[in-house]
């Protein structure tokens, strides 16, 4: 069992509060990401729930029971760190059965996990190396080895995959995804890269300032953000965000419109502009094209190659079953 709740957490580091009033509940076996720019404190909430940080009021329980005060080591959780942590004078094997060996646990059963974790992470054919005879995708496998064989309630991760190139990302990225498949445990990632986020969760946590904007599934912060921070945060590229009198046209101080929900002509067209960069991704392009009026240019998805050049003027038409509106708080009006 893998339940987390909390109920008004909040912390402060002196007089600065960097965690407001928080309420959440993380259910079992959920995969969770808290994500959200630098600074908006979520790696503070994910130490608060693994006890490396105390809470300065409210209360966190771990299936049911009160765990505010507890130390980590009882709260039958397991933390995997943006860097790897390991001996590097140990072979992997001994890297993974340390948190065994320091509990106690009996050989035969430690060699029983380890075999069991090395089999899940394809390490068995590695547990003999040392971490510097790894690659950086290998060493934070065994990183997860270590933190699977404690056979948690739940798995923490803090962003993980940061120290690795493009190409290792990604691989991580499903390899950690399967993984969860597997287990079926409670897993708590964090990550800036809004990215990993709607590609590995099943519950985001959209945070800004220690405060939860909007929890939901990828695709419900997708298809309706509660506001124009999340509206700008998910979403790759970010969404238009349009003001003014176009704005007002809908009865909104705000309008945002996806790239992929803007049709791009010759002719015709609601708005009117000039093609400036295009990004050109094989299967995607993407054009930026300056409207005049518009405060910033228009981010516009086209499939495949598109026969446009720099300084074309084309003309587009947003979908307006896609139009999305936000009042003057920010909020979105249905």
């Amino acid at each position: 069992m893998g339940r987390i709740t909390l109920d008004k957490v909040t912390k402060s580091f002196g007089d600065i509060q960097v965690i407001p009033p928080l309420d959440l509940t993380i259910d079992d076996g959920e995969f969770v990401v808290f994500v959200g720019p630098s600074g908006c404190g979520k790696s503070t909430l994910l130490r608060l729930i693994a006890g490396l940080e105390d809470v300065t009021t409210g209360q966190i329980r771990i299936d049911r029971e009160d765990a505010t005060h507890l130390p980590p080591a009882k709260r039958k959780l397991a933390m995997v760190f943006q860097s790897y942590a390991l001996y590097p004078h140990m072979s992997v094997r001994k890297n993974i059965a340390f948190p065994l060996k320091m509990a106690g646990m009996d050989k035969a059963e430690q060699d029983r996990r380890i075999e069991a974790a090395a089999e899940v992470l394809n390490l068995t054919d590695y547990l003999d190396r040392r971490p510097g005879q790894l690659s950086g995708g290998q060493r934070q496998r065994v990183a997860i080895g270590r933190a699977i064989v404690r056979e948690p309630a739940a798995f923490l991760f803090d962003e993980p995959l940061s120290n690795l190139d493009a190409a290792l990302r990604v691989g991580m990225r499903l390899e950690i995804s399967e993984l969860h498949k597997r287990l079926t445990t409670t897993m708590i990632y964090v990550t800036h890269d809004q990215v990993e986020a709607m590609t590995m969760a099943d519950k985001i946590v959209v945070l800004q300032a220690g405060r939860i904007e909007q929890v939901g599934t990828p695709l419900e912060l997708y298809r309706t953000p509660r506001n124009i921070f999340v509206a700008g945060f998910i979403g790759s590229p970010k969404m238009n965000l349009i003001g003014g009198a176009e704005a007002a046209k809908h009865d909104a101080q705000t309008i945002g419109i996806r790239p992929e929900h803007l049709t791009i002509s010759a002719e015709g067209g609601d708005w009117t502009g000039k093609v400036g960069v295009s990004e050109h991704l094989g299967s995607d392009t993407f054009f930026h094209v300056t409207v005049p009026g518009f405060a910033e240019p228009l981010t516009v998805r086209a499939s495949g190659e598109v026969d446009l050049h720099y300084g074309d003027t084309v003309h587009l038409t947003p979908e307006m079953q896609h139009l999305h509106r936000f009042d003057a708080e920010g909020l979105r009006i249905e």
